[in-house]
């Protein structure tokens, strides 16, 4: 579960590292009163789970009450990339001599907690480890082990820092993989962590993601994960236990894996729009593909759905009675096709024909959605 940054800004300033002084507003009232507590000018940033909120419009600056005012009536009355603004963040605007970055998260390939620092922050710190690798330094990090101060400086010593802003430095990135460690966190990440006119520093942004199986073990307690998921579909996704990530397209997918769902989102994607992810992971039963097909079909304009569904130990036959129910049930006219392959799979093409699914037999998926296609075009 990702933190809202005022979430994450609390935690860091908890555990030491310094934060800009700031306060959450929900109304218009509420900002003009922090504005005039922080002093002006101060910075807006929409309270919004999604990247690149800034480019999208959801930083601003504003130098006096008046522009404040407007300012948060815009963001309260909009979006960010879809997303309704229901806080905004507002902060003292730091006087910025230079920027750093610094994140940790999981080294995929290792396991282990990874640590990297940059002499480049921003929104396109992700590019600066193409174009400029000098200006990055990374270090994995033995959990067994931990991490300590001596192993910061000479990770920071490798971007030519100041001794006194390296010392500094390293001070942050250790009590940052601690409070990484103590919240079983998935990323914490400062971008940018602000260098001051005097080398102090001032972290003016804060990501914390953390595993959702840490969620009970977290003090304080964070709010229940569901409340903070604003698309409905998403939610319901978690709510019946499968992957769901709505897209805007209009062929609805049904996967039984994040592999066979990618792939056939790319091989769609070629001539037609997904309008979804959707995976259901192992234990395939009628109930969760009838609730699969209850949500993919809850997203309008739909033109067509795509089934894609292996079975190894997982019973697609069963998995096939659900998509048919529901498809009797509710009088579903969209065009079905499905690729199931796997164990009882003659059963399980027999159960789909027979509420009118397209059933393909072949393995490649792209013999599927190629029938999609011809179904779509009036050539079947």
């Amino acid at each position: 579960m990702r933190l809202y940054e005022y979430e994450a800004a609390d935690f860091f300033e908890r555990m030491g590292i310094p934060v800009a002084r700031r306060g959450v507003a929900e109304t218009t009232e509420e900002a003009l009163r922090l504005g005039g507590e922080i002093g002006y000018p101060v910075m807006l940033k929409a309270q919004v789970l999604v990247g690149g909120r800034g480019l999208a419009g959801g930083i601003r600056t504003a130098s006096t009450p008046d522009e404040l005012e407007d300012l948060c009536g815009a963001m309260f009355s909009g979006e960010i990339k879809g997303l309704p603004v229901r806080k905004i963040l507002i902060s003292e605007k730091a006087e910025i001599s230079s920027e750093l970055y610094m994140g940790i998260t999981i080294d995929g390939y290792s396991g282990k907690p990874v640590i990297v620092a940059s002499t480049e922050g921003g929104v396109h710190v992700e590019k600066i480890a193409k174009t400029s690798p000098d200006k990055m330094a990374s270090v994995n990090v033995d959990p067994d082990f931990g991490f300590y101060p001596y192993q910061a400086r000479m990770l920071m010593r490798r971007l030519g820092l100041s001794q006194r802003l390296l010392i500094s430095c390293a001070d942050v990135m250790v009590r940052l993989y601690r409070l990484f460690t103590q919240m079983e966190a998935i990323i914490a990440e400062i971008n940018p962590l602000v260098v001051l006119p005097n080398e102090g520093l001032l972290a003016v942004d804060a990501v914390l993601e953390v595993d959702n199986s840490a969620l009970s073990r977290i003090k304080p307690p964070l709010p229940q994960y569901l409340e903070r998921i604003e698309n409905p579909l998403e939610r319901k996704g978690r709510e019946i236990g499968v992957t769901y990530v709505d897209l805007d397209g209009d062929i609805g997918i049904i996967s039984s894996g994040a592999g066979l769902g990618m792939a056939s989102m790319d091989i769609i994607g070629q001539r037609l729009r997904p309008a979804n992810f959707l995976e259901t992971g192992g234990g395939i039963t009628e109930e969760l593909l009838y609730k699969c097909m209850g949500l993919v079909t809850m997203k309008s304009g739909l033109r067509a759905i795509f089934i894609n569904i292996y079975g190894g130990i997982n019973p697609i036959h069963e998995g096939a009675k659900g998509v048919v129910r529901y498809i009797e049930e509710h009088k579903v006219a969209l065009p079905i096709v499905a690729k199931a392959l796997g164990n009882h799979q003659e059963e399980t093409w027999e159960i789909l024909r027979s509420g009118g699914v397209h059933v393909v037999t072949d393995a490649p998926t792209e013999a599927a959605v190629n029938r999609l296609f011809q179904i779509l075009n009036g050539r079947i």
